[in-house]
């Protein structure tokens, strides 16, 4: 199929410096809230691209669940191949795809785990499926059927049968504290804005604009 002329200019909107928040964080929740305005579906979700020590990328779907001016929560399995990667290389890429907005957020960063406490206070207001799907799945290890997992998932409820289902030692957050943070808006002619922050000091952002 060729995709040649398949193409949409992007007309909503457009960002200047003299608009943006002295804050990355300031300006990502004034974005977030109106994607959220807009009823996007699962704004919150955010592309994470992690690099082991083999230096292969790899990026899967993650889900936002907290975000302060230290950064970006995402909560996982500690097993899993991003966990696995992580630990072999913090430096991370987080990209939230807003395109009903003409938009997109990139940042880079570097990633480390949250306190158990801020994990345990995440994990039980998750609902009682996903609790125990927690148990039930080795993340990103090879299984034989789907049959597999709902077996593993009966297990479970039998063990945790009292309604208790403690946090897995090995399942929790991390939260990617950000180096750089790029807004992205789609503008005419393929002339898009992209205005960047970077971190200069622990409290100090320098603004850039980046050619498109």
């Amino acid at each position: 199929m060729d995709l040649g002329q398949f193409r949409q200019e992007y007309t909503r909107a457009g960002i200047d410096e003299d608009t943006l928040a002295a804050h990355p964080m300031e300006q990502f929740e004034a974005w977030f809230k109106q994607a959220l305005d807009a009823g996007m579906h699962e704004p919150n979700a955010m592309v994470l691209a992690t690099v082991g020590a083999d230096g292969v990328p790899t990026t899967r779907t993650v889900l936002l669940k907290q975000y302060d001016r230290d950064g970006f929560v995402f909560y996982t399995n500690y097993t899993s191949q991003k966990a696995r990667q992580i630990a072999e290389n913090a430096n991370v890429s987080l990209l939230f795809p807003w395109i009903t907005l003409e938009r997109q957020v990139v940042i880079r960063g570097k990633a480390e785990k949250i306190s158990t406490a801020q994990s345990l206070k995440y994990f039980i207001s998750r609902p009682h499926g996903s609790r125990l799907g927690a148990w039930v799945s080795d993340q990103s290890s090879v299984i034989t059927s789907r049959k597999f997992l709902e077996m593993q998932l009966e297990k479970m409820k039998q063990k945790f049968a009292d309604g208790t289902i403690p946090l897995p030692d090995f399942w929790g957050g991390y939260l990617v504290r950000p180096q750089a943070i790029e807004f992205w808006q789609g503008r005419e002619n393929r002339l898009h804005d992209r205005l960047q922050y970077v971190l200069q000091s622990s409290a100090n952002w320098k603004i850039q604009r980046l050619a498109p």
